[in-house]
């Protein structure tokens, strides 16, 4: 989702590497809510970078419903899991 201007509440574009933290009590409680903003991140993510999407533990290990998630919706990505946080989360990269 990139900015035009036009839409002041858009995501901006990140045209870096980055960092989605997706650990806070509102993605514990909400599984489709973190997926979702794991989806509006990697489409914030510019191409020829990656974005690291930190995800709440209480789901699980996200290959088991992030992953895919993530290849249906992006045919232009390479997702990796990279491994758990010390905080019981989960990073898993995606190169756009």
């Amino acid at each position: 989702m990139e900015t035009t201007g036009d839409d002041p509440t858009a995501e901006p574009v990140h045209e870096t590497s980055w960092s989605a933290n997706l650990e806070g009590p509102e993605h514990a409680a909400d599984r489709d809510l973190m997926v979702e903003e794991s989806l509006d991140a990697v489409a914030a993510t510019a191409p020829g970078t990656h974005v690291n999407l930190v995800t709440h533990g209480d789901h699980g290990h996200p290959s088991t419903y992030l992953h895919v998630e993530l290849r249906a919706a992006f045919d232009d990505v390479t997702v990796e899991y990279v491994d758990r946080c010390g905080c019981g989360g989960h990073v898993t990269r995606v190169h756009r």
